[in-house]
């Protein structure tokens, strides 16, 4: 094909007729458009009978030499029978996929439709080893072209620092990503699934509890002697007391609580098995809100941040506290109140171990098979929880303890 064009004619190229565009032929339909607004580049064809044109980029960002080489390769595609168009249309569409189904956006979209159902700790904790141990490396990658050993090698890296817990945490959250772009049609497989045994298992711990019932007296004394602030204190002794997880107490929320019923109504949201759950107050724990309700009572929490009252207070703080009192890691941890409570309350109250389950808002069956449900036996636990309270302030006091049942004693 003799060509008909240069660059020195191209780059001087303007509209014959002011205020009309004009075409430049270079023979073999390539031709280029000139109007006031710029100079393009296009490949005239017939494809099935039909006149079209198919845009080949504009210049000068794409040369005479480039525009050539698009049109040859646009030239041998018709030769085969393809139309040049439809080609650079689904191109296009692969490439936007491509872009759009990267690991990260995925994630993220996984992320944005079920993260309304988490507590918000959680939610920042999954969304923090994303961005840290995962992002970086995974994620701008196509999801159906990852392979289990990219993801190993991602694992190895939080595992070699010590974090093996977290390590195994990851790789469940990648399974979770790769199982929702199974299902939304943008991978094929769950390639964690090959990752099994890849990573040594985890030695599971029991947090630090104190459950002997004298050395519990003593830890009601040095809360109710806790020189630090008025909101740790009494957050401490509402642990004691409701016996919730760390993260439920700190985030306790002024309009959950309903004085005249003496409840506390925690929303989904905040629980970690996605249940709203109820939790009756003693006396006590009502004087230890009314106690603190002149100094937070106009906020959004009970326990708000010192540095930002909008936020809930400090996920480190009652452990903070628990050290600043000389209990270490190995005798006492934030989450080691459900534990006190669980053992006492059975082997020392002897109260009902389901009652203690609901409470515990843990996830549970009847003998029907019936889930969690938030009201059950309330009554029950109303006085349960009563005398769980009492109970802590008479070994506060100092009175006679009563010894575990003899079978913990084996």
């Amino acid at each position: 094909m003799k060509y008909q064009l240069t660059d020195t004619s191209v780059k001087a190229a303007k509209p014959k007729e002011e205020g009309k565009p004009s075409k430049y032929t270079d023979g073999g339909g390539l031709f280029l458009l000139v109007n006031q607004s710029g100079k393009y580049w296009r490949y005239s064809y017939r494809f099935n009978d039909k006149q079209k044109t198919l845009a080949l980029g504009v210049y000068p960002d794409i040369n005479l030499k480039t525009a050539r080489e698009k049109h040859q390769e646009a030239r041998e595609l018709l030769a085969r029978g393809v139309d040049p168009s439809s080609y650079k249309q689904q191109a296009k569409a692969e490439q936007i996929a491509i872009t759009e189904n990267t690991f990260e956006a995925i994630a993220l979209e996984w992320f944005s439709k079920f993260s309304k159902d988490w507590a918000e700790s959680y939610s920042i904790k999954l969304m923090s080893r994303f961005k840290n141990d995962v992002f970086p490396w995974l994620g701008n990658r196509p999801i159906a072209t990852i392979e289990p050993p990219e993801i190993l090698k991602c694992l190895k890296r939080v595992e070699e620092r010590g974090a093996l817990d977290s390590a195994h945490r990851i790789k469940r959250n990648i399974g979770q990503v790769f199982r929702y772009a199974v299902a939304t049609g943008r991978a094929q497989r769950d390639q964690t699934t090959d990752l099994k045994g890849s990573l040594p298992p985890t030695k599971k711990t029991n947090l630090a509890a104190i459950i002997d019932p004298l050395r519990v007296g003593g830890l009601m004394r040095d809360i109710q002697a806790y020189e630090g602030h008025l909101t740790t204190r009494i957050a401490l002794q509402l642990s004691a007391y409701l016996f919730q997880r760390p993260n439920e107490i700190r985030s306790m929320e002024w309009s959950e609580i309903d004085v005249d019923k003496a409840l506390w109504g925690i929303p989904a949201n905040k629980m970690k098995m996605r249940q709203p759950h109820l939790v009756p107050l003693p006396k006590q724990c009502l004087e230890l809100l009314e106690e603190i309700r002149p100094l937070t009572g106009h906020r959004r929490y009970v326990f708000p941040s010192m540095t930002d009252s909008t936020k809930p207070m400090s996920n480190n703080t009652i452990r903070q506290a628990l050290r600043r009192m000389e209990y270490s890691k190995e005798d006492m941890t934030a989450h080691g109140f459900r534990a006190m409570a669980r053992t006492i309350l059975e082997e020392v109250l002897e109260v009902n171990p389901v009652y203690i389950e609901q409470q515990l808002a843990h996830a549970v069956k009847d003998a029907n098979g019936t889930a969690y449900n938030r009201t059950k036996h309330l009554a029950k636990r109303i006085t349960m929880m009563q005398q769980w309270a009492d109970y802590l302030d008479s070994l506060r006091e100092g009175a006679q303890v009563i010894p575990f049942k003899t079978k913990t004693n084996q």
